[in-house]
Protein backbone atom coordinates (compact mmCIF):
# COMPACT_ATOMS: atom_id res chain seq x y z
CA UNK A 1 0.00 0.00 0.00
CA UNK A 2 0.71 3.50 -0.66
CA UNK A 3 1.21 5.86 1.92
CA UNK A 4 -0.40 8.52 0.49
CA UNK A 5 -3.71 6.22 0.37
CA UNK A 6 -3.64 6.60 4.10
CA UNK A 7 -3.23 10.01 3.75
CA UNK A 8 -5.83 10.84 1.33
CA UNK A 9 -8.04 8.65 3.97
CA UNK A 10 -7.46 11.16 7.12
CA UNK A 11 -7.96 14.22 4.43
CA UNK A 12 -11.06 13.08 3.39
CA UNK A 13 -12.02 13.27 7.05
CA UNK A 14 -10.73 16.84 7.04
CA UNK A 15 -7.93 19.55 6.33
CA UNK A 16 -4.61 18.77 8.39
CA UNK A 17 -0.95 20.22 8.60
CA UNK A 18 1.21 17.98 8.73
CA UNK A 19 1.80 17.36 12.42
CA UNK A 20 -1.85 16.55 12.47
CA UNK A 21 -1.69 14.07 10.03
CA UNK A 22 1.27 12.15 11.85
CA UNK A 23 -0.96 12.84 15.14
CA UNK A 24 -3.65 10.54 13.79
CA UNK A 25 -1.88 8.33 12.10
CA UNK A 26 0.10 7.28 15.56
CA UNK A 27 -3.33 7.28 17.95
CA UNK A 28 -5.22 4.77 15.12
CA UNK A 29 -3.53 3.05 12.04
CA UNK A 30 0.17 3.10 13.57
CA UNK A 31 -0.75 -0.17 14.79
CA UNK A 32 -0.72 -2.05 11.21
CA UNK A 33 0.74 0.56 9.10
CA UNK A 34 3.30 3.27 10.41
CA UNK A 35 4.61 6.49 8.73
CA UNK A 36 7.15 8.93 9.97
CA UNK A 37 6.81 12.70 9.17
CA UNK A 38 10.16 12.46 7.02
CA UNK A 39 7.95 9.97 4.43
CA UNK A 40 4.73 12.51 4.90
CA UNK A 41 6.24 15.66 3.66
CA UNK A 42 7.37 14.40 0.01
CA UNK A 43 4.04 12.19 -0.11
CA UNK A 44 2.00 15.40 0.66
CA UNK A 45 4.56 17.78 -1.99
CA UNK A 46 3.93 14.84 -4.80
CA UNK A 47 0.31 14.74 -4.21
CA UNK A 48 -0.47 18.34 -4.37
CA UNK A 49 1.84 18.67 -7.79
CA UNK A 50 -0.54 15.29 -8.99
CA UNK A 51 -3.61 17.76 -8.25
CA UNK A 52 -4.86 14.95 -4.99
CA UNK A 53 -4.88 17.66 -2.38
CA UNK A 54 -3.94 21.41 -2.02
CA UNK A 55 -2.18 22.98 0.53
CA UNK A 56 -2.16 26.47 2.03
CA UNK A 57 0.11 28.72 4.29
CA UNK A 58 -1.92 29.82 7.49
CA UNK A 59 -0.84 32.59 9.02
CA UNK A 60 -1.27 32.22 13.12
CA UNK A 61 -0.66 35.57 15.26
CA UNK A 62 1.52 34.20 17.96
CA UNK A 63 3.03 30.86 15.80
CA UNK A 64 4.44 30.51 12.63
CA UNK A 65 2.58 30.05 10.23
CA UNK A 66 1.42 26.38 9.47
CA UNK A 67 0.54 24.58 6.20
CA UNK A 68 -2.85 22.70 6.20
CA UNK A 69 -3.34 19.86 3.56
CA UNK A 70 -6.98 19.71 1.97
CA UNK A 71 -8.09 16.58 -0.57
CA UNK A 72 -9.72 17.61 -3.52
CA UNK A 73 -11.96 16.07 -5.74
CA UNK A 74 -9.45 13.75 -7.88
CA UNK A 75 -8.18 13.01 -4.36
CA UNK A 76 -11.30 11.79 -3.65
CA UNK A 77 -12.29 10.00 -6.64
CA UNK A 78 -8.37 7.80 -6.31
CA UNK A 79 -9.12 7.14 -2.75
CA UNK A 80 -12.40 5.49 -3.33
CA UNK A 81 -11.46 3.84 -6.76
CA UNK A 82 -8.05 2.62 -4.35
CA UNK A 83 -10.85 1.76 -1.57
CA UNK A 84 -12.61 -0.85 -4.13
CA UNK A 85 -10.27 -2.78 -5.44
CA UNK A 86 -9.45 -6.46 -4.08
CA UNK A 87 -6.36 -6.95 -2.34
CA UNK A 88 -4.35 -10.14 -1.98
CA UNK A 89 -2.59 -11.99 1.00
CA UNK A 90 0.33 -9.79 2.36
CA UNK A 91 3.60 -11.90 2.62
CA UNK A 92 4.25 -12.66 6.14
CA UNK A 93 8.09 -11.78 7.39
CA UNK A 94 8.50 -12.75 10.89
CA UNK A 95 12.10 -12.77 12.09
CA UNK A 96 10.48 -14.47 15.41
CA UNK A 97 9.40 -17.45 14.16
CA UNK A 98 12.35 -17.91 12.57
CA UNK A 99 14.54 -18.03 15.52
CA UNK A 100 11.49 -20.56 16.56
CA UNK A 101 11.94 -22.45 14.01
CA UNK A 102 15.72 -22.86 14.48
CA UNK A 103 14.96 -23.17 18.40
CA UNK A 104 16.46 -26.89 18.52
CA UNK A 105 19.88 -25.08 18.60
CA UNK A 106 19.05 -23.02 22.33
CA UNK A 107 19.18 -25.23 25.42
CA UNK A 108 15.44 -25.60 26.71
CA UNK A 109 15.81 -22.82 29.21
CA UNK A 110 16.67 -20.40 26.68
CA UNK A 111 13.81 -20.75 23.96
CA UNK A 112 11.54 -20.51 26.84
CA UNK A 113 13.46 -17.62 28.09
CA UNK A 114 12.77 -16.37 24.38
CA UNK A 115 9.20 -17.03 24.27
CA UNK A 116 8.21 -15.85 27.42
CA UNK A 117 10.17 -12.63 26.52
CA UNK A 118 7.84 -12.22 23.41
CA UNK A 119 4.52 -13.52 25.46
CA UNK A 120 4.81 -10.21 27.55
CA UNK A 121 5.65 -7.97 24.75
CA UNK A 122 2.06 -9.68 23.42
CA UNK A 123 0.13 -9.10 26.71
CA UNK A 124 1.74 -5.57 26.79
CA UNK A 125 -0.50 -4.52 23.28
CA UNK A 126 -3.28 -6.50 23.86
CA UNK A 127 -3.71 -4.42 27.19
CA UNK A 128 -3.23 -0.91 24.57
CA UNK A 129 -5.77 -2.39 21.90
CA UNK A 130 -7.93 -3.15 24.92
CA UNK A 131 -7.13 0.46 26.53
CA UNK A 132 -7.85 1.94 23.07
CA UNK A 133 -10.91 0.08 22.86
CA UNK A 134 -12.05 1.58 25.93
CA UNK A 135 -11.19 4.90 25.31
CA UNK A 136 -13.26 4.61 21.84
CA UNK A 137 -16.48 3.22 23.82
CA UNK A 138 -16.36 6.05 26.43
CA UNK A 139 -15.64 8.60 23.29
CA UNK A 140 -18.37 11.18 22.88
CA UNK A 141 -18.94 10.50 19.09
CA UNK A 142 -18.54 13.42 16.76
CA UNK A 143 -22.07 14.40 15.09
CA UNK A 144 -21.15 12.76 11.78
CA UNK A 145 -18.31 10.31 12.65
CA UNK A 146 -20.48 7.22 13.53
CA UNK A 147 -19.27 5.06 10.71
CA UNK A 148 -15.74 6.49 11.03
CA UNK A 149 -15.76 5.33 14.62
CA UNK A 150 -17.59 2.11 13.51
CA UNK A 151 -14.77 1.00 11.07
CA UNK A 152 -12.14 2.18 13.61
CA UNK A 153 -13.29 -0.61 16.23
CA UNK A 154 -13.60 -3.15 13.13
CA UNK A 155 -9.83 -2.97 12.34
CA UNK A 156 -8.60 -2.67 16.33
CA UNK A 157 -10.95 -5.73 16.64
CA UNK A 158 -8.75 -7.87 14.42
CA UNK A 159 -5.96 -6.73 16.41
CA UNK A 160 -7.17 -8.11 19.53
CA UNK A 161 -8.24 -11.34 18.01
CA UNK A 162 -3.87 -11.13 16.60
CA UNK A 163 -3.11 -10.58 19.96
CA UNK A 164 -5.08 -13.08 21.73
CA UNK A 165 -3.82 -15.87 18.89
CA UNK A 166 -0.26 -14.74 19.59
CA UNK A 167 -0.96 -15.37 23.27
CA UNK A 168 -2.43 -18.35 23.09
CA UNK A 169 -0.12 -20.09 21.06
CA UNK A 170 2.92 -18.71 23.23
CA UNK A 171 1.17 -20.25 26.52
CA UNK A 172 0.80 -23.45 24.57
CA UNK A 173 4.53 -23.78 22.87
CA UNK A 174 6.33 -22.70 26.56
CA UNK A 175 3.99 -25.61 28.08
CA UNK A 176 4.84 -27.82 25.58
CA UNK A 177 8.65 -27.28 25.29
CA UNK A 178 8.85 -27.17 29.58
CA UNK A 179 7.12 -30.63 29.00
CA UNK A 180 9.81 -31.96 26.54
CA UNK A 181 12.09 -34.62 26.82
CA UNK A 182 15.92 -34.28 24.90
CA UNK A 183 14.58 -36.00 21.98
CA UNK A 184 12.04 -33.59 21.15
CA UNK A 185 9.06 -35.45 21.82
CA UNK A 186 6.64 -34.96 24.39
CA UNK A 187 4.55 -37.80 26.31
CA UNK A 188 6.54 -40.18 23.38
CA UNK A 189 4.74 -38.31 21.03
CA UNK A 190 5.38 -35.49 18.41
CA UNK A 191 3.82 -31.80 19.61
CA UNK A 192 0.61 -31.56 17.90
CA UNK A 193 0.31 -27.54 17.61
CA UNK A 194 -3.07 -27.37 15.29
CA UNK A 195 -5.34 -26.37 17.86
Amino acid sequence: MSLKYALLGFLNHSSMTGYDLKQHFDRSVRHFWSANLSQMYPTLSQMEKDGLLTMEVENQEKHPPRKVYRITGAGRRELKQWLAEPIGLPSLRIPFLVKVFFGGCLEKEEIIALLKDHLSRHRALMDRYLQIRKEIMEHPESKGMEKEFFFGNLTLGVGIKIEQAWIDWLEESVANIEEMNESGVRGGVLTDQRG
